[in-house]
């Protein structure tokens, strides 16, 4: 029997866009995989202790403005992005933290919620490095309650994402 993306999105708990782009990416087995919690997972650590895992294999999803354009940046839970490498990466004027009207209008999503891919717009993608580390990451499935697993290249290849080193090295 074959299901719609809205009732997967229902039975699995993903944002029915999200749910849709997986479809569309020959993903059903990664819809299957999502988690839903009843507490919201919108920070690393959240994510992190519903699921059980290490906070560095949380994949967070953070937007910024790359001279007023929205940019993606995939980093690891445990890491912070360091701006100055992001904006030397794409080679810009100005990186700054993107607000939460600008997210959603570039993802379709709220801050919390943002997954890798299945956006409502093309954007451009960094994925770091550091999320290699690991076997399998967990990103958000569209809303601030969901997430799912996928292997790190995995989602590198979906996301579209070009691998770069943008995390704030320690001292």
């Amino acid at each position: 029997m074959t299901t719609t993306a809205a009732t997967d999105a229902d039975e699995w708990g993903a944002h029915p866009r999200f749910a849709e782009a997986l479809r569309a990416l020959g993903l059903d087995d990664v819809l299957r995989r999502t988690r839903r919690f009843p507490e919201a997972t919108r920070t690393a650590a959240e994510a992190a202790a519903a699921i059980g895992c290490e906070l560095g294999q949380i994949c967070k999803s953070l937007i910024f403005a790359a001279d007023g354009a929205p940019v993606l940046v995939l980093m690891d839970g445990a890491s912070r992005v360091d701006v100055e490498r992001v904006r030397r990466e794409l080679g810009a004027g100005e990186v700054t933290r993107a607000g939460a009207g600008v997210v959603r209008e570039a993802t379709g999503y709220a801050i919390g919620g943002v997954p890798p891919f299945g956006h409502r717009t093309r954007t451009r993608v960094l994925a770091d490095r550091s999320l290699l580390a690991h076997d399998v990451v967990w990103a958000a499935a569209g809303t601030p309650h969901t997430v799912f697993p996928i292997e790190p290249k995995a989602l590198v290849a979906h996301a579209g994402a070009d691998l770069v080193d943008v995390r704030e090295q320690t001292a």
